[in-house]
């Protein structure tokens, strides 16, 4: 049986989101980076990319599913059938992992009957195994191979199994989110330039309170509200700070950049 350390994984297409999973697998120390194929549209410009890794870059989407165990399908979702449908054969014997959105397992299985699939939305701390990863619950693969594919997603950060219908929404909060929260990283340090800290700093300072913050919330399990009234005396500095958000929509914000994004 296949494991993580043995099984050779290709990505079809090579973009940020595949080259943050490669990172997140060859910081992990269990995914050996020679076990790593990409083919991309621009060879050369791959080739580069590949090399510094450590990676095999090949020129067709052929030539990599045949030397590959699991196969990551990272292209625009437009592209997936113009690609996919020509390599319907060769992918039968493959462990397929989708990480295009919009793509769900009954998509592909009208799309490549008999290729077993498993459709996932990461976020870009997958790079540095602090991901979190959306994954539909419903898998045409077969027990082996949902077993390889889900160990190889776990040394990329959390693993969150959704139903089909809710994968859009989780793939949307886990995978947009990162964008939202740099925004809120990068005003509080504007704040604090503002005041007088300087600009490095002031980014050590708020990313490490995010990280901790979160960190915080996964270990204890505690509700935000409370922990946020943990920090709030009457009267106080942060209650006023707190209440200028409230006044400033700061939560309906991000009720709406949610709901502009799942249409």
């Amino acid at each position: 049986m296949l494991s993580v350390e043995t099984a050779k994984i290709g990505f079809i297409g090579f973009g940020n989101m595949a080259s943050a999973m490669a990172d997140g697998w060859i910081a992990s120390g269990r995914v050996p980076a020679g076990n790593l194929y990409a083919c991309a549209s621009r060879f050369d410009t791959l080739q580069a990319r590949c090399e510094a890794r450590g990676m095999r870059a090949l020129e067709t989407a052929r030539e990599l599913v045949e030397a590959v165990d699991v196969v990551v399908v990272a292209i625009k979702p437009y592209l997936i059938e113009e690609v996919l449908s020509p390599l319907a054969d060769v992918l039968a014997n493959r462990a397929v992992l989708s990480v295009a959105a919009g793509w769900n397992c009954e998509r592909y299985g009208a799309l490549l009957p008999g290729v077993g699939t498993l459709s996932t939305i990461p976020n870009t701390p997958v790079s540095i195994n602090e991901g979190v990863i959306a994954c539909e619950r419903t898998t045409t693969l077969d027990e082996d191979g949902a077993a390889l594919v889900r160990g190889l997603l776990g040394l990329l950060g959390s693993v969150v199994e959704v139903e089909s219908r809710l994968l859009s929404v989780a793939g949307t909060v886990g995978g947009c989110s990162p964008a939202f929260i740099a925004m809120v990283i990068e005003a509080l340090a504007d704040a604090a330039v503002k005041h007088g800290i300087p600009r490095a700093t002031a980014y050590t300072m708020v990313s490490q309170m995010v990280a901790g913050t979160a960190k915080l919330q996964l270990a204890t399990g505690a509700h935000p509200g409370a922990m946020k009234d943990a920090v709030c005396s009457p009267g106080g500095t942060t209650i006023r700070g707190v209440a200028e958000l409230e006044a400033a929509g700061m939560r309906s914000a991000f009720i709406r950049a949610i709901d502009a994004i799942e249409g």
